[in-house]
């Protein structure tokens, strides 16, 4: 483990106002900053979805709480600063996180017109949807999110904190349960 914690620590606490899926008194807090059109981001998002469902089988669904936060890198993936503030919107409508896994299933269409069709099937009302996009009226949401990572010093997407430690080790499936398990003791 990196001796130098402030480095390593996440510096904003998990909250109820974020993109949660458990609760906060889980034994495991897993916090992600990721960015929709990192392919990376896309590949532990799948990972945490199926260590997600493991877990909850072995010890119960209150055992995992996970936290999605966004960190759009706009300087080499010029459509991602949108599709968070589409995720944002959609969260504002309930939808969360079925928008969350349209947009990594679909990271090469994140253009403005495949948002609209994205909300459009999950139901959302796209006069609302349409005016909070054109407006940015979450821009700030998402800076929020983007300033709080800097700071716990995430400098690339995926970025993944187990109950408030940066993982450093090995993106695979077995490394990352083997960190939260242990991360629970």
């Amino acid at each position: 483990m990196n001796d130098d914690r402030s480095r390593s620590s996440l510096l904003v606490p998990p909250s109820t106002q974020e993109h949660i899926q458990g609760v906060l008194s889980a034994k495991v807090v897993l916090v992600m900053y990721g960015d929709y059109q990192c392919s990376r981001s896309a590949d532990v998002y799948k990972m945490i979805k199926a260590i997600k469902q493991e877990l909850n089988t072995c010890f119960g669904k209150d055992y995992l709480c996970f936290i999605f936060r966004h960190f759009p890198q706009a300087q080499i993936h010029p459509q991602a600063q949108r599709a968070a503030e589409a995720a944002v919107a959609a969260a504002v409508q309930g939808q969360f996180w079925l928008m969350n896994d349209t947009l990594f299933a679909h990271q090469q269409k994140l253009e403005n017109g495949y948002l609209v069709e994205y909300a459009n099937d999950l139901g959302l009302d796209i006069p609302q949807f349409l005016k909070e996009l054109s407006k940015q009226v979450h821009i700030d949401r998402i800076n929020e999110d983007i300033e709080g990572g800097i700071e716990s010093g995430v400098t690339t997407t995926p970025a993944l904190f187990i109950n408030g430690i940066q993982y450093t080790e090995h993106w695979n499936t077995t490394d990352l349960m083997a960190a939260m398990i242990a991360a629970s003791h």
